[in-house]
């Protein structure tokens, strides 16, 4: 199933994972030498400020870290999407011939079928569903539309039909404004560019981000995922009792 969902969102076929190691700075202009008794000025970037967030009891805080991890995860996914779309529509533009540019598109999806499968298939419902509202938020198309531009409507309905089996939709889009849940996704972000955790890419999709959640006022509502969990609890429990 997961393998399904992104075959055709042209996003790269790997992990771009790197370490860099700690080194001594270089004293330029950034440094300062400040002797006891001078005064100096220095301007310093803007820093937003977030509220703090209010939960509803102390175990709510599990389940947004629990959601947490379901972001971080897909996030990388969705930057290099979107960085592998721009260049795969910069290619695709010099390309004179229609039927050159099919062939190059499938051999870049035959490609990416070979690297991403293992990947794709350690993803959750969950993770693969943020995935595809942040393939919306990066890109500023949904999956089905970017998988429509460079194959063609109908596979992209049938990809989106595969999707529905498993309760997703590559047409979800992100609405951060209107979504519980869209709105956890853009508070994680943001709080995770402020402590760079995450890398930043500016969204096509216009979204005015700290007024929405300088709206909610910290509010955290995690209720969608309560319930998911008790579900599962009674789903497992069910189960125990049959199996005495």
């Amino acid at each position: 199933m997961k393998k399904i969902l992104l075959l055709l969102i042209i996003i790269a076929p790997y992990f771009l994972q790197a370490q860099i190691k700690d080194s001594l700075p270089s004293f330029d202009d950034e440094y300062y030498l400040v002797k006891r008794g001078d005064s100096l000025m220095i301007e310093l970037p803007e820093v937003e400020v977030l509220p703090k967030h209010k939960f509803s009891n102390r175990n709510d805080i599990h389940y947004y870290y629990w959601f947490k991890k379901k972001v971080f995860k897909a996030y990388p996914y969705a930057i290099l999407a979107s960085k592998r779309i721009d260049s795969l529509r910069l290619r695709l533009s010099k390309i004179p011939s229609k039927s050159k540019r099919r062939k190059y598109t499938k051999k870049i999806q035959k490609y990416l079928e070979s690297e991403l499968t293992d990947q794709l298939k350690k993803m959750t419902r969950t993770e693969g569903r943020v995935l595809i509202k942040l393939i919306h938020r990066q890109t500023g198309k949904t999956a089905f539309d970017n998988i429509k531009e460079f194959r063609s409507g109908w596979k992209a309905f049938w990809y989106n039909a595969t999707a529905n089996l498993f309760k997703l939709s590559l047409k979800t889009e992100y609405k951060p404004s209107e979504e519980n849940e869209d709105y956890l996704i853009e508070d994680i972000l943001q709080r995770a560019y402020i402590n760079e955790e995450l890398e930043f890419q500016k969204p096509k999709l216009e979204i005015e981000s700290i007024a929405i959640l300088q709206k909610e006022k910290g509010r955290v509502n995690v209720e969608e995922y309560k319930k998911m969990f008790a579900k599962m609890r009674k789903k497992r429990d069910r189960k125990k009792k049959k199996s005495k």
